[in-house]
């Protein structure tokens, strides 16, 4: 059995995931800020951490990554895509930022959706570009649950003014890899609460086509 663990850190209000299984080995996702309390919340709950994963490369979500590989000896993996993003602050858009974020290259990248294993975990992954150019999100479907990053939230989607690739894409793969979830499903986003899909269908305002059963209906002529 799985488990799942949050703690909130930074300015952005971004969330840092643990997932564990009941050997308490553990798997760190987005560690974007924090890293001493970060340290200090996986000790005191004896996780032990296999690697960090990211689901992409702005620095909210990058900005413990260095301190927590360092500490517990482990490696990080991230899109291929976004592998240059890590250590450009212009490219993980903390350039106009009083303090800029940089992090070492990732040991491991992503080239491919699919089933993946990393220690003791197995998952699929699944890229969603339009927040960000290389933005993956894992999803545990014999758990029935996704760390899916800023794909979306309660409530709402990512932004897609920052680079990424658009409306239309990140629309795309919502209505491919999300829509077509069990309502049950829970998403465990990058900012705000978790959420299932159901709820998202009954009551994302960017999720009307889906509602009106138009998955398909997307118009990149008005949505850019």
């Amino acid at each position: 059995m799985l488990n799942v663990a949050h703690q909130t850190v930074g300015l952005g209000q971004e969330n840092t995931y643990v997932v564990y299984n009941d050997e308490k080995n553990a798997l760190i996702f987005d560690p974007g800020a924090q890293a001493e309390d970060l340290i200090r919340w996986i000790d005191q709950n004896e996780w032990k951490p296999q690697a960090i994963l990211i689901t992409h490369t702005h620095y909210d979500h990058i900005g413990a990554v260095d301190a927590l590989r360092d500490h517990y000896g482990i490696e990080v993996y991230v899109s291929d895509i976004e592998k240059d993003h890590l250590n450009d602050p212009e490219l993980n858009l903390s350039a106009r930022h009083p303090q800029q974020v940089s992090a070492r290259p990732a040991e491991h990248t992503w080239t491919e959706s699919g089933q993946q294993t990393v220690g003791d975990f197995s998952f699929r992954i699944e890229f969603i570009p339009g927040h960000s150019s290389g933005h993956v999100v894992y999803f545990f479907d014999e758990e029935g649950f996704a760390i899916n990053g800023d794909v979306v939230f309660n409530g709402s989607i990512g932004r897609t003014d920052l680079g990424g690739g658009g409306y239309v894409p990140l629309i795309k793969g919502i209505a491919e890899h999300i829509v077509t979830l069990p309502g049950d499903y829970i998403l465990y986003p990058g900012h705000g609460p978790q959420t299932t899909v159901a709820e998202e269908i009954k009551t994302n305002p960017f999720f009307e086509m889906f509602r009106r059963n138009e998955m398909h209906e997307v118009n990149p002529e008005n949505k850019e």
